[in-house]
């Protein structure tokens, strides 16, 4: 495995692989690594007679194709445009939009692939402002461990996080009755797709972890730390946890991919003192707010699965049998 050198004093190792499992006849996930591109990409795929596999590796593909047809110009952008965003966030952003509509196209013009759809996490590292963008549909995940601690860097698109924030009054026996391992969000469910983006400042020692739910649903967080800590190189890291999957009876495809920045932490990084996105300079919240019907954006605002969460309703109060 090559190391990259991404910084003076920096440098940056990864390495992925995925494993059908102890119970599933194939795998349908699916792990990316362009490091010339500084991209980072694991997708969970769905749908009969392994056309989840297609969507996964469609998924993969136009990540990649997008990412390296707009590299160049990407090199020239600021790192934030006027209106306070990071240019190279929605630059991934797109890329994962790009790679919902092939999809779809894909789904919607084969009769064997009707139905596919697949989840996805993707790291891209901008080097030229030493920052990571993570973009995610569904509920494959990105940890980050920094001097110890391990966060979760995205939120699972799940019918259970949608239920707590729109019904976080619902006692815990009405949650336990609701359906288990349901998506809200993934590519193949429709013309367009909401993708959560987040950007975060890289600090030498850092690790991040995309793994799959396969990896999640057996292995805990406090087992994901005793190995991300291992001094070993991402490749070691991931046979370790996708065998610790395995011995655990791994009933779904795992699936790993560890990023690891070599070099000495900055203590102002780790402060907490990161540098922040300027403001945008027009700002007008009530005009927007009076406004937003106008634009049309009204309809776009609500959650995915609000009609879903209403069609469960009834189910989810009926007392049981």
């Amino acid at each position: 495995m090559e190391s990259l050198a991404i910084a003076p004093g920096f440098m940056l190792q990864a390495d992925g692989a995925s494993d059908v499992g102890q119970q599933r006849e194939h795998n349908e996930d699916v792990v990316l690594i362009r490091k010339d591109l500084g991209l980072f990409v694991l997708a969970d795929g769905a749908g009969g007679h392994n056309a989840g596999e297609v969507a996964a590796e469609l998924a993969c593909k136009a990540i990649a194709e997008y990412m390296e047809q707009t590299a160049r110009v990407a090199a020239e952008e600021p790192e934030f445009d006027r209106f306070g965003i990071s240019t190279q966030a929605r630059r991934l952003s797109i890329a994962v939009h790009q790679a919902n509509r092939r999809v779809v196209e894909l789904a919607q013009s084969s009769e064997k692939h009707q139905g596919m759809g697949t989840t996805v996490v993707a790291a891209s590292y901008a080097k030229q402002h030493g920052m990571l963008h993570v973009a995610h549909a569904g509920d494959s995940r990105c940890y980050r461990l920094r001097q110890g601690q391990l966060e979760a860097l995205t939120e699972d698109h799940s019918l259970m996080t949608d239920v707590l924030e729109q019904r976080p009054e619902l006692d815990e026996k009405k949650l336990q009755r609701l359906p288990k391992n349901i998506v809200t969000r993934a590519l193949g469910m429709g013309p367009t797709i909401r993708v959560s983006i987040r950007s975060h400042r890289v600090v030498g020692g850092d690790r991040y972890l995309l793994c799959s739910d396969g990896l999640t649903g057996v292995i805990n967080p406090e087992q994901i730390v005793t190995l991300l800590e291992q001094a070993k190189p991402p490749a070691t890291i991931v046979k370790h946890l996708i065998s610790l999957a395995n011995q655990c009876g791994a009933p779904d495809n795992v699936s790993a991919l560890v990023v690891a920045i070599d070099g000495q932490p900055s203590r102002e990084l780790l402060a907490g003192r990161q540098k922040q996105a300027p403001m945008p300079r027009e700002s007008d919240p009530e005009l927007l707010i009076l406004g937003i019907e106008d634009l049309d954006l009204a309809q776009h605002l609500y959650s995915d699965s609000e009609g879903l969460l209403q069609q469960l309703e009834p189910w989810a109060n009926r007392k049981k049998a």
